[in-house]
Formats: structure tokens, C-alpha cells, sequence
């Protein structure tokens, strides 16, 4: 008997949105994303906002949760803990990413197998990206890409769709902003297939304000990848503070060798005894450096090991509304398509 029998099925996609007072946007988002993926449940999150956002998310027909402790990575979190499905896609409750785009990151994600897929932020229109904001992206990715490798030009966009193995591998530490960062080293780290695509981004609509403080929440993704440096490669991380504290031994003790050298006395005890401390710091640290890059090791495998327990995307039958004429033209999103246009 054949027992060769091929079964296919469309994918369950959950749509995640954390929120915190976007009455303004919220109701465009949820309506946009439900016309361009009318199969996908629309989840918004609201992180204790002290607008209208739950009443508004809701009326639109998103299915609304809370989450009591504030930031964006705390909600990213439960949202990924609590929610069950085949593809997520994740993205910012203030109607400035363009959600026609969504079948697209998808059909990425599907076709090539990925494990997330990016939606890298294209605007002209300078209230949409900031100088500092556009500023503060660039040197932040670059830094994290130069650790870890340049896989992606937009580290911190909010628009990202991701495989059930990526959301059910992914540890979700960080607590605010700096989620993006994280989500983008996981990936990273872990050496999955991603890819990145290209998405308009536009400004915020009348009424909705940014939450994102470019100094504060700047300092606090550069603190995160300072951490991801020092827990994901502590080798290199603590070679290069035994070499900073070497280097500071040896030119304080420089001076008093050469004159002990020279005389037979050492005349500056203290700073003799400095320099030596300051050397077996630096040896230390290196040592350190030396056991921990092989805990890492181990680390890293049981993560890579817990990431293969789960399946790959593999749904080649799945197919999309027109993303054409699924938004209605009086829609937040017709202006960006437009813009894109032109």
C-alpha cells in the first residue's frame, strides 16, 4: 500500500503588537495588518497605557492582553511565552511600518526557510527617522555587527517576522528598548538564517508620540552590548582588559626596572609594587577570560541544541491576499505605499 501521502497546510500567524498610549495609532495598525494577513490573529498588548488604547485596539478587532511590568522587552517577552503559532510577526503599535509589506517578509521567511526576517526602515521624510535616531542606529549596529557579524543594516527596526523556533529559543532578557538588540544577537549568535528586507517607514500620525529617548535608551542598548559582549565572547572581552592592565603594568615599571638595572636599588617601592599587582590583575583576567569562553561554549550548544528540538518553517502552500487592494485607500498605509511609489 502507498503510504507516500503529501500534507500541506496554512500557517498559523499571530501578529504582536506591544502598545503603551497609542490611542492615536492603534486602531489603523490592527485594521491594516488584518486586512493584508486575514487569516493571522491580531494581538495587542498593552503595557499599562493610560490612554484609550485597549478600548480602541479592541473595537478594531484585536485580541487585547495586558502586561503589567513596563518596558518593551518585558512585554516581547510574555507576548512570546503566552502565544502559540506557526509564524509571528512582530511590530511597533504606532502606524510608522508599512504592514503591506508583511506578505512579503513572510514569503521570505517561507521560501528561504529563515528564522527572522528584518524589516529594514527606508524613509525620506526626516520627522519619521531623526538625525539622532538615524545616527544612533548606524553606530550601534555597527558595533554589534562588528562583534558579531554584519548580517543586517537596521538593528533596531520594530518590524520583524520570526519562526516558532526562533520565539520558543529565545531567552527574552532585556527589559525595555533594548529588546531589539537582543532578538538581533540571538539570531546572531546562534549563526540561524535570516534575512532582511526592505520597508517603507513614514511619520507618526497627529496625536501619537514617540517613547523611545535617544540619550537614555542609547546608553542602555550600548550597556546591553557591552553585556552580550562580555557574556557571548569573554575570551576576546577579557583579553582586551588583560592587555589594557598589562600595558598599564608595564609602563608604570618600566622606569623602575631600568633603575634597578642601572643602580641595583629600587628606590620607588610602591610604584614597583603596583606594577607587579597590575600584571597578576592582568594575567587573572585573562584566565578568566580563558574559562569562561569554554562555559560559553557549552552554553551556546545547549541553546543550539533546544533551537533544533523545533521544526523548520515549511509551509510552500501558503498563499496572501493582494496587497494591492486589501488596505483601503483611506488607510494610513495608501500614503506610504504611495510615497514608496514615488
Amino acid at each position: 500500500m502507498n503510504m507516500n501521502v503529501s500534507l500541506s497546510r496554512q500557517p498559523a500567524i499571530a501578529v504582536l503588537v506591544p502598545c503603551y498610549n497609542e490611542e492615536a495609532a492603534i486602531a489603523a495598525v490592527v485594521r491594516d495588518f488584518k486586512a493584508v494577513l486575514p487569516t493571522a490573529t491580531v494581538y495587542v498588548y498593552d503595557n499599562n497605557s493610560k490612554d484609550r488604547t485597549r478600548e480602541v485596539a479592541a473595537r478594531a478587532g484585536a485580541v487585547v492582553r495586558s502586561e503589567t511590568l513596563q518596558g518593551k522587552g518585558n512585554v516581547v517577552r510574555r507576548m512570546f511565552a503566552d502565544i502559540e503559532a506557526d509564524i509571528y510577526v512582530m511590530v511597533d503599535g504606532d502606524a510608522t511600518y508599512d504592514a503591506a509589506s508583511a506578505p512579503k517578509l513572510i514569503r521570505h521567511l517561507i521560501d528561504q526557510k529563515l528564522d527572522m526576517v528584518n524589516g529594514a526602515r527606508v524613509s525620506t521624510a526626516q520627522a519619521a527617522y531623526r538625525r539622532g535616531h538615524r545616527f544612533g542606529n548606524v553606530m550601534l549596529t555597527g558595533l554589534v555587527t562588528a562583534v558579531f557579524g554584519k548580517r543586517t543594516a537596521d538593528m533596531l527596526s520594530g518590524f520583524r517576522v520570526f519562526s516558532r523556533r526562533f520565539v520558543k529559543s529565545f531567552p527574552a532578557l532585556a527589559g525595555g528598548f533594548e529588546i531589539e538588540t537582543e532578538l538581533t544577537v540571538h539570531a546572531l549568535e546562534l549563526r540561524m538564517p535570516m534575512g532582511e528586507i526592505a520597508t517603507p517607514y513614514k511619520e507618526r500620525p497627529p496625536g501619537s508620540m514617540s517613547k523611545l529617548s535617544t540619550f537614555k535608551d542609547g546608553f542602555r542598548i550600548l550597556r546591553l552590548i557591552g553585556k552580550l559582549v562580555r557574556e557571548e565572547r569573554p575570551l576576546e572581552f577579557f583579553s582586551i582588559t588583560a592587555g589594557v592592565v598589562a600595558l598599564t603594568s608595564l609602563i608604570l615599571g618600566a622606569p623602575v626596572v631600568g633603575t634597578y638595572l642601572e643602580t641595583g636599588l629600587v628606590p620607588r617601592l610602591p610604584t614597583a609594587v603596583l606594577a607587579m599587582g597590575l600584571m597578576i590583575v592582568a594575567v587573572l583576567t585573562f584566565a578568566c577570560g580563558v574559562i569562561l569562553d569554554t562555559v560559553t561554549r557549552g552554553r551556546r550548544e545547549m541553546k543550539r541544541l533546544r533551537y533544533l528540538e523545533l521544526p523548520a518553517p515549511d509551509f510552500p502552500d501558503v498563499q496572501f491576499v493582494d496587497v494591492t487592494c486589501a488596505i483601503p485607500p483611506n488607510s494610513s498605509s495608501a500614503s506610504v505605499r504611495s510615497a514608496s511609489a514615488a
